[in-house]
């Protein structure tokens, strides 16, 4: 590869598609990730890419919101490119609602949902069916909204680098010469450097924990229910998350916090009581100070760029956070949300 006019640290899912993003743009782009592809929480299992609530609107929702609405054209095109699938669809969710005052709630924010969504999208509140595959309601209602999407984090990470290899990016894995512009996209890790360089902490990693049952649910709506996300997959499986831990000492071990979790899902779910469990995860996902994400250049740091903080969050911010960085780093066009700017977290 000749020398490159970018280089992207970090092998997530921020740094992943901030370098197609680049990529698709023409730019010659280098990806180095230290450890592997989604070595931290874009490994991860649960892939929920869910709306904020529709009220109380602000730029983190209005940013997400694009975000959501662009990311089945984009994810297309990413498989379009590489050959690989993401795991990509739009297949919505279900939420029950424990009583009447949570109906009302919700039939407010379905009101609300009609102007913000733009007609794009719906939340709709509707009659409990009693099926399978729908968690009981107190109320005999539930919240369906047709924004919601998923991806499988791991199918996701994989095809976004088939797609920058295909486009001639090159993919680093371990020690490399990072030249040119450079973002940051190190997650965790990367937010500890932060607070050192900055003097003062912008931000810090949670602890998360998932898992996976093989149960074959793939054309089905995520649920929604008990603080849980139940996410069917195109794998035929169907993941179970999340935990979220500010205190521990292994980041990466699973341990009786999981096993609850699995109990939970059982209990709100009853048809998943004979799913065998495929796997268990835990990971540590990057949080910001603002528990917004983390965009734009690095104070102090000439041609040094941060992505990064993209806390439960970031598979569904990632199509626009990537764009958006794109057209600062290559284009000096600058539309960051003043929320997100690094400097918001100081």
């Amino acid at each position: 590869m000749t020398r490159p006019d970018l280089t992207v640290m970090g092998g997530g899912v921020f740094g992943l598609s901030c370098a197609w993003a680049a990529a698709r743009r023409g730019a010659s782009v280098r990806l180095i990730e230290v450890d592997r592809i989604g070595a931290g929480a874009s490994g991860g299992l649960v892939g929920a890419l869910a709306p904020h609530v529709p009220e109380n609107w602000n730029e983190k929702k209005a940013f997400q919101l694009e975000s959501l609405l662009m990311a089945q054209d984009w994810w297309a095109a990413v498989s379009a490119a590489g050959g690989l699938s993401p795991g990509y669809a739009r297949t919505g969710r279900v939420q029950p609602l424990e009583d009447m005052r949570a109906v009302q709630s919700a039939h407010a924010r379905a009101d609300e949902a009609a102007i913000l969504w733009q007609g794009r999208a719906t939340w709709r509140v509707v009659p409990a069916t009693g099926a399978a595959w729908e968690p009981a309601s107190p109320s005999g209602f539930v919240v369906h909204d047709d924004l919601t999407a998923r991806l499988h984090p791991r199918m996701a990470c994989a095809a976004l680098v088939a797609a920058l290899r295909t486009a001639g990016g090159e993919v680093i894995l371990g020690a490399g010469e990072a030249v040119g512009p450079v973002i940051w996209a190190t997650g965790p890790a990367g937010l500890l450097d932060l607070n050192h360089a900055l003097g003062r902490p912008v931000g810090a990693g949670v602890k998360g924990q998932a898992l996976t049952l093989a149960y074959p649910a793939a054309d089905l709506p995520q649920l929604y229910a008990d603080g849980l996300h139940i996410v069917p997959h195109e794998d035929g499986t169907v993941a179970i998350g999340s935990t979220s831990e500010n205190n521990w000492q292994d980041g990466a071990s699973t341990d009786d916090a999981l096993d609850a979790l699995h109990r939970r899902a059982v209990a709100a779910l009853p048809v998943l009581a004979a799913a065998p469990v495929v796997d268990r995860w835990a990971g540590v996902r990057p949080r910001a100070r603002t528990r917004a994400p983390m965009l734009g250049a690095w104070p102090g740091r000439q041609g040094h760029f941060i992505a990064n903080g993209g806390f439960k969050i970031g598979f569904g911010m990632a199509p626009k956070v990537a764009e958006v960085m794109a057209d600062l780093v290559l284009n000096g066009h600058d539309t960051i949300p003043e929320g997100f700017r690094v400097e918001a977290s100081l």
